[in-house]
């Protein structure tokens, strides 16, 4: 339902009945008042009388008012602008502040101005244009539109709000339409600004790089700017698209934290700058240095959307709204609420050096420790340039005769066939990719050398002997889409790997960039749709690219190329802060661990990668000590126990890795019916003794069973459970883990 021009609304509109348009009120006039509201939060601005300049209001908690802000002494160099908290900061007009959006004309000046004309209102939540978004019915969502332009530049804005009460979410988006008849280019696009009142504030992101992806980053927000960005072409480990602001005395528990998400793969940037009233803009969205996109007229550009959750429970509390969105109202594969099947990688046992007799062997011997699907790995593919090292054959889709003499199905068939240990059911079989990349050593890069991102007579940096195929060019996208296709259809094929293993580099322009993005998502979408039944999971070297663009066409990730389990917490631990552990994928390695060297007790491995929604191995069996052999099939059979109150759970950060050297952590059903706690012990220690562990989520007047081991079988109330706490025995020894499953009586 679409309501131009509401009436006077004089009652909160999340109080109206099915029939409305809940949760947005209007109050009309010449410059109208906006408000996204339910119960727990409100998203209010309005449009100044004067200048129909968008002015922020609020974005928190619920508020029955808004307060109007007091501007104190605006004398000095800037002109109104730059003291007004501004929804849709232009640039050029005296607001000294970062811009929303920055635009440069056919003439060349950067100068926009642009005015409120109108808004509309719309039941549930439209999709974005070529791009990731989430979604939801008029059950889930209410749409605000609100409509701008500037008559100097004839360039129109239509500015998107949706709000998800259930989550205490809102999303942002914008589309630029050039209505003139001269060109212009788009500099700088942030999906979300907003100027925040004078407080003291810490932000919370987080850093990394390969094999340590996802560390938490907490710091005072300062007078300037502070931030991070992206230039790798695509999200990276170095930063990801995230961050939260929270008072300094938020805790995991306790206190207001929101969070800012930004839906998109690509270069990004993210900027909070504290002015010299002390207020904080915050903006995030595309990188200025990797956009520089043409608007022709009569073209328009959408931005990536940016979703935000606020929360008054603390950081975990903040983390739950952003894992219940992106699961209920991002993700749209078939398998974001199933149960994962437990699985055997080839990449660890056998890398390059197998062939169709050597994988069915190790294919069998993950059938014999309970796993139902093994994935095989690089090296399966390539004619002329056989994929027998990583300098060889990328982009040529084809499988290799010599390793699969009798073709790529008949393969499959003989792993299908193997039946899985204590089990009547077979073996699923799955296959790694890496479609957006290629080497020069290869049939495809031979044939289309103008294919890979270039800038000119510039060198052709390689990164892992491979260079990026420029997914910007149509022809370049129905390639993939055919080739892919083409060996999908030729078996049954039950899991991808989608892989990509390094950054972007010689972009032809800035603009390039993006749309590279764009050609991506034109492919991954096309092939997620057409093969529905297929487990998709991305990969990145690891957690490259482990945002929420991708987890709108696939359930999970690869959570990073770094198996250690102690290092595993820390790495799983930081990612739960934006994304949900039921999209995480996280494997148990043989040791010495091949990064770290470290060496840790198998049950210790596996309680850490059982955090994850879906669990595998990353060995040869054959390499397994008889101990260890006899162990897995119990450790599988755990985890797949657990494994739906993973999927399914609110996630409780308990203790942190970083802070603890108990850390633990939680997952509760929605309906507190039952549990699942896992706690570790990194070092051994004879003083201070650990801490009682307080559970959280549960019911309060209710009885929970505990269950385990024997020597935590027993029966205790949620509120003892949650306020006094359980005091757990560790043994005298390094790296040790404990699970524990609740159930309410």
């Amino acid at each position: 339902m679409v309501s131009k021009r509401l009436a006077l609304c004089l009652f909160p509109a999340w109080a109206l009945g099915q029939s409305g348009v809940k949760w947005i009120t209007v109050e009309d006039g010449p410059a109208p008042a906006f408000s996204l509201e339910s119960g727990n939060v409100s998203y209010q601005f309005h449009v100044d009388p004067s200048t129909l300049d968008l002015v922020h209001d609020h974005w928190g908690g619920y508020a029955a008012e808004v307060v109007p802000t007091d501007l104190g002494n605006t004398n000095g160099w800037g002109g109104p602008l730059v003291y007004r908290r501004r929804e849709f900061p232009d640039s050029g007009r005296g607001d000294f502040r970062l811009p929303a959006i920055h635009i440069q004309h056919d003439s060349g000046d950067t100068v926009s101005a642009f005015t409120y004309t109108g808004y509309e209102v719309v039941a549930g939540k439209p999709g974005l244009q070529g791009l990731p978004a989430t979604y939801g019915s008029e059950q889930d969502a209410s749409t605000l539109i609100v409509h701008l332009y500037d008559e100097h530049a004839d360039i129109a804005a239509d500015l998107y709000y949706s709000i998800f009460p259930r989550h205490s979410a809102v999303a942002r988006s914008f589309r630029v339409t050039n209505k003139g008849k001269k060109s212009a280019t788009v500099l700088r696009a942030s999906s979300w600004s907003i100027d925040t009142p004078n407080e003291e504030l810490d932000l919370i992101d987080l850093q990394g790089d390969w094999a340590h992806e996802a560390h938490l980053n907490r710091r005072p927000v300062g007078h300037g700017e502070q931030g991070f960005r992206s230039t790798a072409g695509y999200s990276s480990a170095f930063h990801n698209p995230f961050f939260a602001l929270a008072p300094p005395t938020t805790t995991e528990s306790q206190g207001p934290a929101t969070a800012y998400s930004l839906v998109y793969t690509g270069s990004f940037s993210a900027n909070i700058e504290r002015w010299s009233t002390g207020w904080v803009r915050v903006l995030l969205g595309l990188n200025p240095l990797h956009l520089s996109w043409p608007l022709k007229p009569g073209e328009t550009f959408t931005s990536p959307e940016v979703v935000s959750v606020y929360s008054d429970k603390g950081l975990s509390g903040m983390s739950q709204s952003l894992h219940s969105l992106f699961k209920n109202q991002l993700s749209r594969s078939n398998h974001t609420w199933e149960t994962r099947p437990p699985l055997l990688n080839s990449w660890e046992g056998l890398a390059f050096d197998y062939n169709h007799s050597s994988m069915v062997e190790l294919a069998k011997g993950a059938a014999d420790l309970g796993c139902s699907l093994f994935v095989n790995d690089d090296g399966w593919f390539g004619t002329n340039y056989p994929r027998d090292n990583d300098t060889l054959g990328l982009g040529d889709w084809t499988p290799q005769e010599k390793k699969f003499p009798e073709g790529l199905g008949a393969y499959v068939e003989d792993v299908s066939a193997i039946t899985i240990a204590n089990s009547s059911k077979k073996m699923s079989f799955g296959l790694w990719f890496e479609p957006e990349m290629v080497n020069p050593e290869s049939d495809l890069y031979r044939k289309h050398p103008d294919w890979v991102l270039h800038a000119g007579s510039h060198n052709r940096t390689e990164v892992r002997h491979q260079l990026v195929l420029n997914l910007g060019l149509p022809e370049v996208q129905e390639h993939i889409i055919d080739t892919v296709e083409k060996v999908l259809d030729s078996a049954d094929i039950r899991y991808v790997k989608w892989d990509n293993n390094r950054g972007q580099h010689e972009l032809s322009s800035p603009a390039a960039n993006h749309a590279y993005i764009l050609g991506m998502y034109h492919v991954i979408d096309r092939l997620t749709k057409s093969h529905p039944e297929i487990l998709w999971e991305g990969c990145a070297s690891g957690g490259g690219r482990f945002d929420p663009g991708l987890l709108h066409y696939w359930p999970q990730s690869w959570t990073s190329d770094n198996t250690d389990g102690l290092e595993r917490l820390h790495i799983q631990f930081g990612t739960s802060y934006a994304y949900p552990p039921s999209a995480m994928g996280c494997h148990v390695s043989a040791v010495p661990n091949g990064q770290v060297g470290r060496i840790t007790p198998l049950a210790f491995r596996s309680a850490v990668a059982s955090m994850c929604g879906s669990y595998g191995l990353e060995l040869d069996p054959a390499d397994l000590e008889p101990g260890e052999r006899d162990a897995i099939p119990g450790l599988i059979a755990l985890q797949q126990e657990i494994n739906p109150l993973v999927i399914h759970g609110d996630f409780h950060r308990l203790a942190l890795p970083d802070q603890s050297n108990w850390p633990a952590a939680m997952f509760v059903l929605p309906d507190a019916s039952a549990a699942v706690l896992f706690v570790f012990q990194v070092r051994s220690a004879t003083k201070p003794l650990a801490p009682h562990v307080k559970l959280r989520g549960l019911d309060a007047g209710a009885k929970y069973k505990l269950s385990g081991t024997d020597e935590y079988e027993a029966t205790f109330s949620g509120s003892t459970l949650m306020n006094t706490g359980l005091s757990l025995s560790w043994e005298a020894k390094d790296y040790q883990s404990i699970i524990l499953k609740l159930e309410r009586l």
